[in-house]
């Protein structure tokens, strides 16, 4: 652990080193703070690449957190494009793609999630978008100025917003998914059906039980072509299919691994080296509110495990006992807030009413709430974070 007086670096560029440099100052850490991230730009507000990025606001949203100015006003080490090659834990040192090198008396790895890539007929044709950092949302607004038809490629968060933006924007938009209808794999089947019939209400197109096969075009893409034979026209594509941890400089350096790709942590969120921990998409650790080791993709997840992270960096390690939240917001049209994860359920019990748009669903396992999502009633949020705490 680091000293008042130490060294700590903060490998990667998301919510959770951000958190956790803002944390540490926050907290009188007095010693050095560097964060080296590969990123082009200063951390950002991630949810904004597939919101705020894509709406009629763009040219004037302000996506970066902390603030551009934060850190040179808090003298915190701030380095972009600052590869970081291997890390050696018992030397307690980073090297970096330019051959130099860093000493630290304690580290935190945040290396997020590589969005997953199609390898499929057509795949590299322009045209065909992932979604992570501001020059892509940057890029794919411009092609909308002049697209009529998207394809959207999963079921996911991630689609289904991107889809929404796109139609206010006058695109239409199309999304396939082998699954049913979107978002089911994690909010189940009511609430699947609700956001599939509040896209189409919105007139985006659904093609369920379908996987994209193919792409097809002279220079860009022009086609989409499924699995069962249909054949979608398109100016341009969007992939979101997923996420997968990026553990690729902890496992070059001996860490521990997760049963689901992560980084193993304990509760504290200290990796098998003393003195790293993990945050964010790549930690995959203990919740000793759920009773079972959780890994968790959601950006205000990364923010608190960030802040968590800073404690223990500081020689004060405690048990993260958050019970996690997150949103997806589909343009205007809904907001929908969740806490959880519930991993399993047998019982789904709704108040409110779906078809009114205000309800909560309570997940429930052998009679215990295990998650809740809601729409429009955020009180019934806070009765799930206890009911789940407890």
């Amino acid at each position: 652990m680091a000293e008042s007086d130490g060294t700590i670096v903060l490998v990667g560029g998301g919510a959770a080193a951000s958190a956790a440099a803002i944390e540490l100052r926050k907290q009188d850490f007095e010693g050095r703070v560097t964060v080296l991230t590969r990123e082009l730009d200063p951390p950002y507000h991630r949810p904004a690449v597939s919101k705020e990025l894509l709406g009629p606001g763009a040219a004037e949203a302000d996506i970066w957190w902390p603030p551009r100015d934060w850190w040179a006003d808090h003298d915190v080490d701030l380095r972009t494009r600052a590869s970081v090659t291997s890390l050696d834990v018992g030397a307690r040192t980073v090297a970096l793609a330019d051959r130099s090198a860093l000493s630290f008396d304690a580290a935190l790895l945040a290396t997020g999630a590589n969005v997953r890539r199609l390898n499929l007929p057509g795949s590299g044709l322009a045209g065909i978008h992932y979604l992570r950092a501001p020059g892509n949302a940057h890029k794919l607004r411009a092609e909308t100025q002049r697209a009529r038809r998207a394809v959207l490629v999963g079921g996911s968060f991630i689609a289904a917003e991107v889809a929404a933006q796109l139609t206010v924007a006058g695109v239409e938009a199309t999304m396939v998914m082998p699954e049913r209808a979107p978002m089911q794999t994690t909010f189940g089947t009511a609430v699947a059906d609700h956001i599939a019939a509040l896209l189409v209400e919105n007139g985006v197109r659904l093609v369920c039980g379908e996987q994209v096969a193919e792409f097809s075009g002279t220079g860009g893409v022009e086609e989409v072509r499924t699995d069962a034979g249909t054949v979608l026209p398109a100016d341009l594509v969007v992939v979101g299919v997923g996420a997968t941890p990026d553990t690729r400089l902890a496992a070059k350096a001996g860490l521990e691994l997760g049963a689901t790709g992560g980084i193993a942590c304990d509760a504290t969120l200290r990796t098998s080296a003393e003195g790293v921990f993990a945050a964010g998409d790549v930690c995959e650790y203990f919740s000793e509110v759920h009773g079972r080791r959780l890994r968790v993709e959601h950006h205000e997840h990364a923010v608190a495990q960030g802040v968590t992270a800073a404690r223990g960096l500081m020689g004060a390690p405690e048990p993260h006992r958050e019970v996690p939240y997150f949103w997806t917001e589909l343009a205007d049209w809904a907001l929908l807030e969740y806490v959880g994860p519930a991993g399993e359920w047998d019982t789904e019990r709704i108040t409110g009413s779906l078809s009114d748009g205000e309800f909560t669903v309570w997940y429930e396992r052998a009679g215990s709430v295990v998650a809740a999502l809601t729409r429009g009633r955020p009180d019934d949020l806070d009765r799930a974070r206890e009911l789940i705490a407890g």
